[in-house]
């Protein structure tokens, strides 16, 4: 019926008659044709893709009543052709002209002609055309040059730029083609130009679906059924897109619903393609599962990630492995995968040859090369699946086409890596269950794994154990940093001292660095001091003691300002640190904490991570926090610089609430910091930090929790980053950082601390949807901050208590709750979270047939929020209101509170209620009879709670979206929704059951 071709769809051609398909002619002799400079007429554009409009520049121009209009649009189509005049009174009035239509045409005409350049609208043969226009200037002309643009690129198999492109063609349309011009040409035209539009919508979304874009697809394709619903194509679209989400049922649903629609209205069967495709669902065919095409986004070539490491240029010796290991590399095209894993004790060598082994190998992985720094040998490994996500995007592959879980990652990444040829360094592995998911796994490419654990469970791995150099190629190291004048005269000495470091690489490249960099010292100098030294070195040969006594040396060197800082910085949990933090621990200025840091740098016991970030080797964090526990006086100093850096943290944290919330009651009850924070210019700027520092905050409150001294500020450092737990990014860290802080409050018996960690588990609980669990944490915080005297855990527990009691159906409970939250807040002169109770008030009375006060509520809270300038906690204000308005009817205003708040919820990163604000217009939209719309707020709203918000926010999500695909006549896909919907609520034991079943009764369904 309505199939798109393999290509890209051109425009139908329009029909013309004999006299519009000759050439254009001259101007007769007895006609004046004005003419005009060329940038006059270059300036002039035009636009059919909706209104019929003109513009000089960026300047309007009137283009008068609708025939007027109908007339110059019926001149821009014919793309430069003359139209007699019978034909263009045909084209304005049809069979039925007025009596007076040459002359009204000849008026029309003469109008425009004054209004547009000279020469631009001409008279000849009885007819008008519209000639000499520039480039560009007829925005049907642009969207033809860049559908045939397109169609090349997507011939060509550059499915990005096709699809980037057809982006722009279809951006070019705003609203109805030829709108408001009445006649039976501009229908026809209309009519033709919006085929072509659906053609070319098709054709883009085949191309998402072959870029794996199938979740995001869901929405618009579900609205496009809807309003397109004899569209076959749009079905199978919709169809595959579904099944590639993991939604088979709904799938096949659609070719349910399609079947029923077709037989109904047009009593035919749906095409060969649609069928064949429902069979193709039900056999579960593997080539639906993946594109066929999988291809990087947004770039219009293949991504080819090149992350190795620089190589040392003074790399030496080791060339038995280098050659074994480039056999094996060079040896991966012809073997399903090559892997090799390098095991040996820190400070080996093991990075340092598996960088330069793949460097020289990169000629063989054509497709790039990967790398990663598992922190195998930290307290806190990189997870899997973060690794994952990182391989996936560095491939090409779109932040929003990544999956949730582990398994679905790994796929993914196998997929993308099928029929290209990538090397892959996993450098610093913990163990093979770290590795397994980060192999390749297809032939051409090939996988390093260092590790300081022989990977013997690693199946298929060729296993290489490296041990210390030999001493020839230990002195050759050590000549090539040095230099070869001061090594020759002293070799003795230098034979002394590559043996005393035990012939160990890092030992060796750390001593000759530190003589490298004192001009003054001899390589005698360097030998004594080792040889004093000794005893430690002895522990060369005791395992990981080898590496300890190697940083010694490079300790000794340091200056005492830079002693002190690498002692005192290694004691910082968390990957990295950024130099505010630091110069928090350091108790110095942030210009005398770089200096030092960046001494630090080039003396390789620190690391530059990134601009204004730093980090310690694993192992030398080790060994730092070693130092600081020998030579750190007085030993408080240790805790004072945490504390310090605790104390940043929190006040930090304090500003980025402050200005999100002003006016909030709990900046001023917040435990006193006696270092500063930083200070904002902006919102954005206060959460940029938050979501940057959110790992390095966290570790810090988790260090934190073991002294009764930091628990508190530790505690309300993650009450202030609550934003964390809402944001879906760090939810799961923040969760497990707060069942931690709540144990260690319990084991020193502190009430308020613990009332406090209870309330950032509350909220925890409360986005997650497990209500009970919050409604208990919340019960128990009352009770011990009442005891401690606590004021602000009472409010804010009372309050969850309500909002969960709402959610619960026990409304009389609800009240009763934010009746006393109220009063508890006005209590503590608290105005923004008494709007807070007042909002969610609101809702108890929504919910009991009250709607007029809870209008008032809503309205009451939002006032409260505005005159404190409190725009985040303003648009939950909105939410509540909106909510009001849609049970009262006034469906608009109650979409124009939604709209707003969920554009401040998007900005503010704050996913659970950017999510429950699109389900939210999805009810409104249900209300107001608009099933489509509806639909794709809620597909939307799916997307975004992905992975947040909780089972039984999913159940209500799903419910409305049934609602809305039955309004569209999906009715197959629609009960498949509530089969899912049912389910989950039966599973919490959740009322809504009992409402979802009903829909999906056969009487309902009838």
């Amino acid at each position: 019926m309505d199939g798109v071709p393999d290509g890209v769809p051109r425009v139908p051609e329009q029909r013309r008659s004999d006299s519009s398909a000759e050439p254009p002619k001259t101007p007769e002799s007895g006609e004046s044709v004005e003419s005009g400079g060329s940038m006059a007429r270059a300036a002039l554009r035009f636009g059919v893709l909706g209104p019929v409009r003109a513009w000089r520049a960026d300047e309007p121009l009137a283009t008068g009543s609708p025939q007027q209009r109908a007339l110059l649009a019926a001149l821009l189509l014919r793309e430069g052709r003359t139209a007699t005049a019978a034909e263009l009174i045909d084209a304005l009035w049809g069979e039925e002209p007025p009596s007076q239509a040459l002359a009204a045409l000849r008026t029309y005409a003469s109008r425009l002609r004054k209004v547009l350049d000279p020469g631009v609208l001409v008279s000849e043969s009885g007819g008008y055309a519209v000639r000499d226009l520039g480039d560009g200037a007829l925005d049907l002309t642009v969207a033809q040059d860049l559908a045939t643009e397109a169609e090349k690129a997507r011939s060509a198999g550059d499915l990005c730029h096709a699809r980037e492109v057809l982006r722009q063609v279809l951006a070019l349309w705003d609203g109805e083609t030829l709108a408001g011009v009445p006649g039976p040409y501009a229908e026809a035209q209309r009519v033709r130009l919006e085929e072509w539009r659906l053609q070319l919508v098709e054709s883009r979304l085949d191309m998402d679906l072959e870029q794996g874009c199938h979740a995001e697809a869901v929405s618009e394709l579900t609205a496009l059924t809807a309003a397109h619903p004899l569209r076959e194509r749009l079905r199978e679209l919709l169809m595959l897109a579904l099944y590639r989400s993991g939604r088979q049922a709904e799938a096949l649903a659609v070719y349910a619903d399609t079947r029923r629609l077709l037989a109904d209205e047009l009593g035919v069967d749906p095409r060969p393609g649609l069928s064949e495709l429902q069979q193709r669902i039900l056999q579960a065919d593997p080539g639906l599962a993946e594109p066929s095409s999988p291809a990087p986004e947004p770039a219009a070539v293949p991504v080819r990630p090149a992350q190795l490491p620089a190589t040392v240029p003074d790399f030496t010796g080791r060339s038995g492995f280098v050659r074994e290991l480039g056999d094996i590399l060079s040896s991966a095209e012809n073997r399903v995968m090559a892997v090799s894993a390098l095991a040996g004790i820190g400070g080996v060598g093991k990075t340092t040859l598996a960088v330069h082994v793949a460097h020289q190998a990169r000629g063989a992985f054509p497709d790039g090369q990967l790398y990663v720094d598992l922190q195998g040998a930290g307290a806190r490994a990189a997870e899997p699946e973060t690794v994952l996500g990182s391989f996936l995007r560095a491939l090409g592959t779109a932040d929003t086409a990544i999956p949730d879980s582990l398994e679905e990652r790994a796929a993914l990444y196998r997929s993308v890596l099928a029929g290209r040829r990538v090397l892959v360094l996993l450098d610093n592995a913990r163990d093979a269950a770290q590795v397994r998911p980060l192999l390749p796994g297809t032939d051409g490419c090939a996988a390093l794994v260092t590790s300081r654990v022989r990977m013997v469970d690693l199946a298929g791995a060729h296993l290489i154990d490296l041990d210390v150099m030999a001493p020839d190629e230990a002195l050759a190291l050590f000549t090539k940093i040095v230099g070869e004048e001061r090594v020759a005269s002293e070799r003795k000495a230098a034979l002394d001292v590559v043996a005393a470091c035990g012939f160990l690489p890092l030992a060796i490249r750390i001593a000759a660095s530190r003589l490298a960099a004192r001009r003054t010292w001899t390589v005698s100098v360097l030998a004594a001091k080792l040889a004093d030294e000794r005893r430690r070195l002895d522990e060369l040969q005791a395992g990981d003691l080898a590496v300890k006594a190697t940083f010694e040396l490079g300790y000794g060197q340091l200056e005492p300002a830079q002693a002190r800082a690498f002692r005192l910085l290694g004691l910082a949990d968390g990957p990295d640190i950024s130099l505010p933090a630091a110069a928090a621990v350091l108790d110095l200025p942030v210009e005398d904490t770089e200096d030092l840091l960046e001494s630090l740098v080039d003396t390789s016991l620190l690391e530059s991570a990134a601009p204004g970030r730093y980090r310690f080797h694993d192992l030398v964090r080790l060994y730092a926090r070693a130092c600081a526990e020998r030579d750190e006086e007085p030993p408080s100093e240790r805790g004072a610089a945490l504390s310090r850096l605790l104390d940043f943290y929190l006040a930090s944290a304090a500003g980025v609430y402050a200005i999100e919330r002003p006016g909030d009651g709990l900046v001023d009850r917040l435990e006193p910091a006696s270092y500063p924070g930083l200070r904002f210019d902006s919102r954005h700027a206060a959460q940029d930090w938050l979501y940057a520092e959110a790992i390095c905050l966290l570790a810090c409150v988790r260090q934190s929790a073991g002294l009764p001294d930091t628990l508190p500020r530790a505690i309300d450092l993650l009450w202030a980053a609550h934003d964390l737990s809402e944001s879906g990014a760090n939810s799961r860290e923040y969760e497990a950082t707060a069942e931690a802080l709540l144990d260690a409050a319990r084991q020193f018996g502190l009430a308020r601390a613990e009332a406090r960690a209870l309330m950032t588990l509350v909220n925890v609980h409360h986005v997650g949807g497990r209500f009970e669990r919050a409604d208990q944490e919340a019960e128990r915080a009352i009770v011990l901050a009442q005891q401690a005297g606590d004021l602000l855990p009472v409010c804010w527990a009372t309050n969850a208590r309500g909002i969960i009691a709402l959610y619960q159906n026990r409304h009389e409970d609800g009240e009763e709750h934010l009746s006393r939250a109220i009063e508890h807040f006005r209590a503590l002169g608290d105005r923004p979270g008494e709007a807070a109770a007042l909002c969610n008030l609101s809702r108890i009375h929504l919910a009991t047939g009250r709607t007029q006060s809870a209008v008032a509520l809503a309205q009451e809270g939002i006032d409260i929020y505005d005159a404190m300038g409190n725009s985040m906690r303003g648009a939950n204000a909105r939410y509540a209101l909106g909510l009001a308005l849609t049970q009262s009817g006034e469906l608009g205003d109650a979409a124009g509170r939604l709209q707003e708040a969920l554009e401040v919820f998007r900005d503010s990163r704050q996913r659970l209620w950017e999510g429950m604000s699109l389900f939210r217009l999805a009810e409104v939209d249900l209300a107001a009879r608009r099933p489509a719309q509806a639909a794709a707020n809620a597909e939307m709203a799916l997307t975004v709670l992905r992975g947040i918000g909780g089972e039984w926010r999913r159940g209500n999500v799903l419910t409305v979206l049934g609602r809305a695909l039955s309004g569209i006549g999906q009715t197959g896909r629609a009960q498949v929704c509530w089969q899912e919907a049912a389910a989950i609520y039966e599973e919490l034991g959740s009322p809504e059951a009992a409402e979802v079943r009903a829909l999906l009764s056969p009487v309902r369904a009838a």
